[in-house]
């Protein structure tokens, strides 16, 4: 089992409904996973983690087995702020009203907009292998851009990425994921957890809602990182940026430089010998930077 000794469970949450592994005791920490995954991305070192902490690990809206709501004409239904309201929901829902945050890749935005949005339920943010969304449109040159194709791809209007994707999703799945990795291979990946990728991504309503999740990337969570650029507003918890030497961040530049205008607070950070998928492709490496930051950030919640 990926997770062996976790509680599985579904909450419905207003439109929604999350599904959700928990497992271990102490300071609340909550881990979201990002495209094309589901929380199984976790798996290498969320048992680790469940040592020392109350570990929360969903499957976002969209995504895995939690369901799919309908988007809307401003793509809010699948914005990080309101992926992230599902998040608070949930953890309220656990008994949880203030909480450490570990985010991968989509997972990584929903984290910081929370932080953003909710500063009283966020103690402290770890984002990993991400530069915020502004940050990456901006820098959206000729060499992220082919390395980031997807990003200008998935945001294309309905039906167009849905209909080339699904012609075969797991071919797309599988290519798109090995060639994030440094070493370009599926070999980084737990055979179950990769079952668990096929199957969502091969259900029709999953695939839409990623595409729906980077339509709101271009669209509504741009205009609000740019708002937020706008009037100063600024993650107020400690933040830390970790990133794959050979993942996405590395190409634009030095990642700690694109998240110092958003720290009101503590930030650090380093690459990590990995592609995009750090956690499961250097889980040992992983976990012993971001053990040591979570654990100093358990006393904020005290």
């Amino acid at each position: 089992m990926l997770f062996a000794g976790f509680e599985e469970r579904s909450f419905r949450l207003d439109e929604v409904e999350i599904f959700a592994r928990t497992a271990g005791e102490g300071a609340p920490l909550l881990l979201l996973h990002g495209y094309p995954q589901t929380g199984a991305m976790w798996n290498r070192i969320a048992g680790r983690l469940a040592d020392s902490f109350r570990v929360v690990v969903p499957d976002l809206r969209g995504y895995g087995r939690s369901s799919c709501p309908p988007n809307d004409a401003d793509n809010r239904a699948y914005s990080k702020r309101t992926m992230a309201a599902d998040m608070v929901r949930l953890m309220h829902e656990l008994g949880h009203e203030r909480f450490l945050v570990a985010g991968h890749d989509r997972g990584g935005r929903v984290g910081y907009r929370m932080a953003l949005d909710h500063p009283e339920r966020v103690a402290a943010l770890s984002v990993l292998d991400i530069v915020p969304t502004q940050a990456m449109w901006a820098g959206m040159d000729l060499k992220l851009g082919m390395k980031a194709y997807h990003w200008l791809m998935l945001a294309q209007p309905y039906p167009l990425p849905e209909r080339l994707i699904g012609a075969d999703p797991v071919w797309y799945l599988d290519w798109t994921i090995a060639s994030w990795t440094k070493r370009k291979s599926l070999d980084g990946f737990e055979t179950e957890a990769l079952a668990e990728y096929r199957a969502s991504f091969s259900d029709p309503d999953h695939l839409h809602a990623s595409c729906n999740d980077y339509r709101a990337g271009r669209t509504f969570d741009l205009a609000a990182d740019e708002a937020d650029l706008a009037a100063g507003r600024k993650i107020a918890c400690p933040v830390q940026a970790l990133w794959g030497a050979a993942g996405f961040p590395a190409d634009t530049g030095t990642p700690l430089d694109a998240w110092k205008p958003w720290c009101a607070g503590s930030l650090e950070g380093r690459a990590i010998d990995a592609g995009h998928f750090i956690v499961e492709e250097n889980p040992d490496d992983t976990l012993a930077a971001l053990l040591p930051f979570l654990e100093k950030s358990r006393e904020l919640l005290r």
